[in-house]
């Protein structure tokens, strides 16, 4: 079953390569969607895939790539779309 996962993650997360590491593992995975960092510190995702493959992102965020301290991690589960063909960073604040 295909899922949508909209995640938030505190912490020591910018500076460490969060976001291409997000990437390398979702496309590893065959995960769709994006990844960006938050003006406030924070890194923002979203993920599209099968269930587990999801959850073994979310259980990525939860730990970061060598160099970051997670805090905490939100996860909203939302509606499945297939709005992605790939999965991106995104440049830019929010």
């Amino acid at each position: 079953m295909k899922v949508r996962a909209h995640v938030y993650v505190s912490g020591m997360v910018q500076g460490v390569f969060f976001r291409a590491h997000t990437q390398d593992l979702a496309r590893k995975l065959g995960i769709t969607g994006w990844v960006r960092n938050l003006y406030d510190g924070r890194v923002e995702a979203v993920f599209e895939g099968e269930r587990d493959k999801v959850e073994e992102m979310i259980n990525f965020c939860r730990r970061g790539p060598p160099g970051a301290d997670v805090s905490g991690v939100e996860v909203k589960w939302e509606s499945y779309k297939g709005e992605f063909s790939d999965f991106s960073i995104r440049h830019g604040w929010k």
